[in-house]
């Protein structure tokens, strides 16, 4: 097996023995944060710029010198500029040849350009040996250190020597390096960091899909039906019942799709009789999606447990409902009999009423 195969795990730096120096194009954030952690594994560093003089910015152990002269001084250049200030490597051919040119740029659109960066790179220097890496990593994980989530580093090219050297530096900064061919690959590396949801795209319209169709379908049953037919309103059910029956059932599903392709490359592999083959585009985009179809399952299950949940305690406040109301109802007639008790109390009574009809006929008499 080969010792620089992309499933070797990145090797710790080994600073006992003397590194080859680097130079690097470019004294921008990146280019700073890459030389700092080269200095740190080990590695001789030489900036190359326009200006020459020594900022405080500059990683401390590296040395500042025009393009030229940085050139000459490192078999390996790291090229951390944009593509659109290229044209300054033009002048440099000569110097450039033969050297291996390390391309880490990055686009601000999918496929921005009709060719890859490193691909325009090796037209304008046609003598260099082009290579396409760390264009997934960030300056600010350099800085950092905080490299965990970002350890993989895509590393192509046609010249293999020179592939070899960049993924060496690569195990040396504590990374991993990942052989994608050729530098016709160099266009998809350079995608990568501007796929948002890479991979998502097929388990959410296949997710969307199945709850669209779940939905019409159990609306038609339970809620149109009754009404047209049977002339009962079950509209409520749309708000929580309806989506509760949806989402377990999405979840099984998208989980029998989670392990559903590891069973169809099993029999595909024993009814080839080979384990070495390559798989049909179809499956392989399939299980390269099992982990996305897995979280989405898991997103339905949960809001299963959030309907699961409401369905109690709305029967509970429907309850709550019903008895105040029920109380406030018998409370009504007693209500009603304190009133008219306290009425008949507050009127005279029969015999008052007669004794201040004979006073005023008495006192009419006398008149």
């Amino acid at each position: 097996m080969n010792k620089n195969s992309s499933n070797t795990m990145a090797l710790a730096p080994n600073t006992s023995s003397k590194r080859e120096t680097v130079c690097i194009f470019g004294t921008g954030d990146f280019g700073r944060a890459l030389g700092h952690k080269m200095i740190q594994s080990g590695y001789p560093v030489v900036f190359g710029s326009r200006s020459t003089q020594t900022s405080s910015l500059i990683p401390k152990g590296a040395e500042v010198f025009s393009h030229a002269e940085a050139a000459q001084k490192a078999a390996i250049i790291i090229i951390a500029v944009q593509r659109q200030h290229y044209n300054f490597l033009i002048p440099l051919a000569e110097i450039l040849r033969g050297k291996v040119l390390v391309d880490v740029s990055n686009n601000l659109k999918i496929n921005q350009y009709p060719e890859s960066n490193a691909e325009y790179l090796a037209q304008l220097v046609p003598g260099a040996k082009v290579v396409k890496a760390f264009n997934t990593v960030s300056a600010w994980a350099l800085q950092s250190g905080t490299l965990d989530a970002s350890r993989q580093v895509f590393v192509c090219g046609d010249d293999m020597e020179a592939k070899q050297m960049v993924m060496a530096i690569v195990r040396a900064l504590g990374l991993t390096p990942v052989d994608q061919g050729s530098l016709l690959a160099a266009q998809e590396i350079e995608n990568y960091p501007l796929q948002l949801f890479p991979m998502w795209k097929f388990p959410i319209l296949l997710s969307l899909g199945l709850t669209a169709f779940f939905f019409f379908y159990c609306l038609a049953r339970d809620v149109i039906y009754p009404y047209v037919y049977e002339n009962k309103d079950f509209s409520f059910f749309i708000a929580i019942s309806i989506p509760n029956r949806i989402c377990p059932i999405l979840a099984l599903i998208l989980l029998a799709l989670v392990y559903l392709p590891g069973v169809l490359a099993a029999i595909i592999q024993l009814y080839r009789g080979t384990k070495y083959r390559r798989f049909p585009d179809w499956l392989d985009k399939w299980m390269l999606c099992r982990k996305q179809l897995g979280l989405v399952a898991l997103a339905f299950a949960s809001l299963h447990v959030l309907y699961t949940l409401i369905i109690p305690i709305r029967s509970f406040v429907r309850w709550r409902i019903s008895s105040r109301i029920v109380s406030q109802v018998g409370f009504a007639p007693c209500s009603m009999s304190s009133f008219l008790l306290s009425l008949l109390q507050i009127l005279p009574s029969t015999s008052s009423f007669r004794n201040v009809r004979g006073h005023s006929n008495v006192l009419y008499n006398r008149v």
